[in-house]
């Protein structure tokens, strides 16, 4: 506007602060991150307490650490991971810090890869009055001696404090007694959820009495069967959630445990534990109706008994996990399908299932149908393009996951049916389905038998275009008999059909691609495209050059994670036309690319400041030195893998 004088005057006005945190309703929570950037108004809003439900802080413990969690203090609740503690002073400063600042707001606490000592612990969790969570998982140095709160005092002032702790993880702890278990739990009288997964449990035989569990009081040396019942049995009217996976438990015990009288589970984890039969699956759905999450995986003893006996009893199922159960047929898949409650599947690496049976369950005449959100099949090699058609089209509506890495006889076809059908795909892997070319990303599928032609005169069809308009008999196109590389005519006749490719799935937040070794830069540039996209993996494409990369960076500005492992053709170039829109990575991975250079690595240092792990693992032609360079420049970085760079065997992990 212009004023009596006739110069230009600029009035400013500031939107209101509700106004603003309005707008950020509407973002995703990585655009809602770069929006705080803008200015200190922008800031402010995106700190509204209706975006810092469960917002995890995870870093290393550092000397920077301890301004960051002095900020944390203007927080009404947060929760910490806080990585590599030690004994010595500068970690001991930093749990004092976190102790005075944000104790009594601390909802959740995790200390993974540390060696802290007694001491530090028992300082601080008298003042974690607010703590819901706490993960001590791996963490042996607390246990070692089996002094850990062996002192009433300490035991009051703990127990003060952790009254309300819902969530306990003692997962992997090689020195987990009976005294030392009793000691904790004893402070936490009010347990939802306890892991125990990897702990040496004594189940039947105590080996350093050579008696059976039971027959003595607590043990000093190792955790066992008699004392967990106990726990059990104290705590049976809040406790709805157990992890015993990669115990040695047998059929025996876990009957002991599940018919602890008034115990009523919702979650069981009993990954790994390979003594377990389908007699045990039998006592488990009989005693615990109510369980709502199963996972069994890597039972190898298990076979479809076990599914059908989970498909009768567990009518409240929602996420079953059979991953690994390599005995398990077909059979009793369909009768799972029934449970209507049921929403995340995992039949990886199950080799004996082709995808027929839940087929035939999700058409039967049985109302009640599972509404499946996640369908893992990795590397079920049965499955072929007929069962991932059917799918597609029975799931359409429901599924947000699909996982078919490693189903080698999946084709172009596969693809096309997941274009079609599955709009509202979140997650998708492809990864080694070394049948799928750019033609099925371009959504330019050759005629293949797949559903009836309308007018049901020559069988079954399966055209181009069916993903806007329908089935019907295509008229006969161009490149009818193809080339076998995709031309630039041919990107045109894509660019009018475009709603049958890889684009229309405009929700993806990850897709693996790793090693479909067809693919090249002429469906890469075209279709990855996704402006929400999180984690894309393109390893072993050996065909993809730095054209793919420009497109990526352009196209998927919220990238965190990029795999481009063995990808030969990607060079410095590419790296610095990519890196600048590359601003939210924080997961790179580039080993044997051999055309990445040192000044790939300076540009990373410039443009990618959040970068967390980088694999450069046998890139020739990077120094050590920059590799200091990068380690000292980006102060998130925790993981720089660089085996044989520069042409030398160095092993180290920083």
């Amino acid at each position: 506007m212009e004023d009596s004088d006739g110069e230009d005057s600029v009035e400013t006005l500031e939107l209101p602060l509700e106004i603003i945190v309005y707008i950020l309703t509407f973002l995703h929570t990585s655009d809602r991150k770069e929006a705080s950037l803008v200015c200190r108004s922008w800031y402010h809003a995106s700190q509204d307490l209706r975006f810092q439900r469960n917002v995890t802080y995870s870093f290393p413990a550092s000397a920077w650490s301890l301004e960051l969690v002095r900020g944390l203090g203007r927080k009404s609740r947060c929760s910490l991971i806080i990585s590599q503690l030690d004994g010595f002073s500068m970690s001991r400063s930093l749990l004092l810090e976190v102790g005075l600042c944000v104790g009594s707001k601390l909802e959740s606490l995790a200390l993974p890869g540390s060696s802290i000592t007694e001491a530090s612990l028992l300082a601080l969790l008298p003042r974690l009055t607010s703590l819901r969570k706490l993960d001590l998982r791996g963490l042996d140095s607390l246990f070692m001696s089996g002094a850990f709160l062996s002192r009433e005092e300490h035991r009051q002032q703990v127990s003060s404090a952790l009254s309300g702790l819902e969530e306990l993880d003692l997962s992997d702890l090689r020195y987990l007694s009976d005294l030392t278990f009793n000691r904790l739990t004893g402070c936490t009288p009010r347990l939802k959820r306890l892991s125990l997964a990897g702990c040496h449990i004594a189940f039947e035989f105590d080996p350093y009495r050579g008696c059976p569990v039971g027959a003595v009081e607590d043990s000093s040396a190792l955790l066992s069967l008699r004392n967990l019942r106990k726990l059990l049995t104290e705590q049976k009217s809040t406790l709805v959630a157990l992890d015993l996976s990669r115990t040695s438990i047998t059929p025996e015990s876990l009957r002991t445990i599940v018919q602890v009288q008034g115990l009523v589970l919702e979650e069981l984890c009993l990954h790994g534990c390979k003594e377990l039969t389908d007699y045990s699956v039998e006592v488990l759905v009989k005693h615990q109706p109510c369980l709502q999450r199963l996972d069994i995986s890597a039972c190898t003893e298990l076979t479809a008994r076990a599914v059908v006996a989970i498909a009768q009893g567990l009518k409240s199922l929602t996420h079953l996990s059979l991953s690994r159960d390599w005995r398990i047929t077909e059979k009793g898949l369909a009768d799972l399908m029934s449970v209507s409650s049921l929403r995340s599947l995992d039949l990886s690496e199950c080799l004996h299932v082709s995808g027929a049976e839940i087929v035939k369950g999700l058409t039967g005449s049985n109302t009640a149908k599972a509404r499946l959100e996640t369908l893992n099949l990795k590397n079920c090699t049965y499955i072929r393009d007929a069962a991932v058609f059917s799918l597609t089209k029975l799931l359409g509506n429901t599924l947000r996951e699909l996982d078919l890495t490693l189903c080698v006889n999946v084709t172009d076809v596969s693809v096309r049916a997941i274009t079609t059908y599955l709009q509202g795909l979140v997650v998708l892997r492809l990864g080694w389905c070394k049948e799928v070319t750019d033609w099925g990303l371009l959504g330019m599928v050759e005629t293949t038998k797949c559903e009836p032609d309308e007018r049901g005169d020559k069988g079954p069809r399966f055209t181009r275009t069916f993903g806007n308009m329908g089935f019907f008999k295509p008229p006969r196109l161009p490149f009818e008999d193809r080339p076998k590389l995709v031309t630039q005519d041919d990107l045109e006749q894509f660019k009018q059909q475009a709603g049958a490719s890889l684009l229309a799935l405009n929700r993806l937040q990850e897709l693996d691609l790793t090693a479909c070794c067809k693919l090249t830069d002429s469906s890469i540039v075209q279709v990855v495209r996704y402006p929400d996209l999180q984690r894309l993996s393109l390893s072993m494409l050996p065909e993809i050059t730095d054209a793919s990369l420009l497109s990526i960076a352009w196209h998927c500005r919220s990238l965190t994670s990029l795999a481009l492992s063995h990808c030969p053709q990607i060079s410095d170039h590419g790296v610095a036309q990519a890196a600048p829109y590359l601003h939210r990575l924080q997961h790179l991975y580039l080993s044997c690319c051999n055309n990445i250079t040192d000044r790939s690595l300076l540009l990373l240092v410039q443009h990618c400041k959040r970068l967390r792990t980088l694999d450069i693992s046998k890139c020739k032609n990077i120094s050590v030195t920059t590799v200091d360079l990068l380690q000292s420049q980006l102060p998130f970085l925790e993981n720089v893998h660089y085996k044989y760079i520069g042409g030398m065997d160095l092993t180290l992990t920083l």
